[in-house]
C-alpha cells in the first residue's frame, strides 16, 4: 500500500508517518523475512487466539532467513487486558535475549502492548493482523488501561504493517463487523472535530479530515463484500483501518478517528474491566454509539440556544463520579480538574457561534440513514440496548466524557446544561 511519509500540507504543518511498510494482500505473510534482513533475533508477541494464526508459517519462514526468535505467548482464558501485568511480560522476555525487532500477531491489544513495549525499549516493531478489527494499527498511540483508567500513551507507529487477506478472511465475523463499525463511525467523530474547532479554537486539518472521510466512503461500497468474506474487500477494508491510523500519525494524535462515539466505548470497557462487567468489542461498541450520538445531534440542532444555562455542581459531580467508576474515582477526578473543561465557560462561544454550530450538526448524517448503514452491517440497536441496559447507557451518556480530554458533543450538552435531560431520552426510538 502506498502513502505519503512525508508532505507539507496546505494547513501550514508537515505532516509525516514514520511507518516504512504496508503490505496488505494474499500470501503476503511470506514476505515478512524479506523486511527484516540483516536480523539475527526476534521476539514474537501473541495470544491462543491469534498465535495459530501464523505463527507455524512465520517459524518457518524465519528459520529460512536464519533468524531466531523468542516468544511471549498469553495463554490466558479470557481477554487480555492491556494492563501492567501484560507490559511487564513482555519486556521480562525483552530482557532474555537481544533482539533486534518485536512482531505482534493480533489486533487492537497485542499491537498496543508491541506499540508501548517497542517505543520504550527503542526497538522497531511488525504487527502481523490476525482480523480487520480496529484502525488503530497505524496510529502513533498505545491505548492502554492502567491505573484502571483507559489512556492513549504516545508512542510511535510500527515499522512494518502486514494485512495477509488469507487470514484477516477468516476472522469471527463479529471482528470484521467492529473494523466496518470502527470505520463508519468517524460520521460522529469528524463532525466533534468541526465542532471543537468553532467553540474552542482547536486546530483542524481539511486534508486529514478529508483523508478519514474518503474511508467512511470506501468502507460502506464494500460492506457487502466484507461480509462474505471476500478477499478483496476484506483487504480494502484493512486498508481503510490503516489509513485511517496514517492520518492519526499525520496528525500527532487520534482526533481524526475518536469523539463522542469513542468515549461511550471507552466507558463501557472501563466500567467493564473495573467492575467484572460484560462489554462488546471496541468497534461493534463504536457503531451501535455512532447511532446513539447521531440521535442526540440531531436533537440538538433543533434547540434554542437563549434557553442554555451553564450550572456546573462540583460536588453533586464528583458524587456521581464516585457512585459509577467507583475505584477509578481518584484518576477520573485528577484528569478532568487537570483539564479545566468544567472550569471553562463555552456557552458564550456556543450562542455567538449558534447558526455555525448548527449546520456542522446538521451536516452529520441522520440518525435514521446512519441506522440503515450499520442495519447492512449487521447491527440491530435493539441488541445494544438489550446487551448494556438502559440504566448502563445513560450512565455513560452522562460520565463517558470524564475519561478523556478531548471537546466533544457531549461537552456542548454540558455546556448548554442538557445533558441530564438528553441522557433520559428513549433509547428505544428510530430503530
Amino acid at each position: 500500500m502506498e502513502f505519503q511519509h512525508s508532505f507539507d500540507c496546505g494547513c501550514g504543518r508537515t505532516h509525516t508517518c514514520g511507518i516504512r511498510e504496508v503490505l496488505i494482500g494474499s500470501g503476503v505473510l511470506a514476505r515478512v523475512p524479506s523486511l527484516l534482513q540483516g536480523m539475527s533475533h526476534v521476539l514474537i508477541v501473541s495470544d491462543r487466539n491469534t498465535r495459530p494464526l501464523a505463527l507455524e508459517a512465520l517459524a518457518q519462514g524465519l528459520g529460512k532467513a536464519g533468524i531466531g526468535f523468542t516468544e511471549a505467548f498469553f495463554d490466558q482464558p479470557d481477554v487480555l487486558i492491556p494492563d501492567e501485568k501484560a507490559i511487564a511480560r513482555i519486556q521480562e522476555k525483552l530482557a532474555e535475549k537481544p533482539v533486534q525487532a518485536l512482531i505482534g500477531i493480533g489486533s487492537g491489544v497485542i499491537n498496543d502492548l508491541c506499540k508501548h513495549v517497542s517505543f520504550l525499549a527503542d526497538l522497531p516493531y511488525m504487527i502481523i493482523a490476525s482480523a480487520p478489527s480496529m484502525d488503530g494499527f497505524a496510529s502513533v498511540g498505545a491505548a492502554l488501561i492502567l491505573k484502571g483508567m483507559k489512556v492513549t500513551l504516545n508512542a510511535r507507529t510500527p515499522a512494518w504493517i502486514v494485512g495477509d487477506t488469507r487470514i484477516l478472511k477468516d476472522a469471527p465475523m463479529d471482528m470484521i463487523r467492529a473494523g466496518i463499525g470502527d470505520i463508519l463511525g468517524k460520521v460522529s467523530c469528524l463532525n466533534d472535530w468541526k465542532l471543537a474547532h468553532v467553540i474552542t479554537g482547536e486546530y483542524l486539518c481539511e486534508t486529514i479530515y478529508d483523508m478519514t472521510m474518503e474511508e467512511v466512503l470506501t468502507t460502506r461500497e464494500h460492506i457487502s463484500g466484507c461480509l462474505g468474506r471476500d478477499e478483496e474487500a476484506i483487504g480494502r477494508l484493512m486498508a481503510s483501518l490503516v489509513k485511517v491510523g496514517i492520518a492519526m500519525a499525520y496528525m500527532g494524535n487520534s482526533r481524526p478517528a475518536s469523539g463522542a462515539e469513542h468515549h461511550l466505548s471507552h466507558f463501557f470497557e472501563i466500567t467493564g474491566v473495573a467492575f467484572h462487567e460484560p462489554y462488546l468489542p471496541h468497534g461493534i461498541d463504536v457503531a451501535y454509539s455512532t447511532i446513539l450520538t447521531a440521535r442526540l445531534r440531531r436533537r440538538l440542532a433543533q434547540e434554542d440556544p437563549s434557553s442554555f444555562r451553564y450550572a456546573f455542581d462540583e460536588a453533586a459531580w464528583e458524587e456521581e463520579v464516585r457512585k459509577i467508576y467507583g475505584p477509578l474515582t481518584p484518576e477520573v477526578l485528577a484528569l478532568q480538574k487537570k483539564t479545566g473543561l468544567y472550569q471553562t465557560d463555552y456557552l458564550p462561544v456556543i450562542r455567538s457561534r449558534w447558526e455555525e454550530i448548527r449546520r456542522i450538526l446538521l451536516e452529520s448524517p441522520a440518525p435514521e440513514e446512519v441506522t440503515a448503514l450499520l442495519q447492512e452491517a449487521g447491527y440491530d440497536f435493539s441488541r445494544f440496548t438489550a446487551f448494556y441496559g438502559e440504566e448502563r447507557i445513560r450512565s455513560a451518556i452522562r460520565r463517558a466524557k470524564d475519561l478523556k480530554d478531548r471537546y466533544t458533543l457531549f461537552w456542548i450538552l454540558e455546556n448548554a446544561g442538557l445533558l441530564e435531560a438528553y441522557s433520559q431520552l428513549p433509547l428505544a426510538q428510530e430503530n
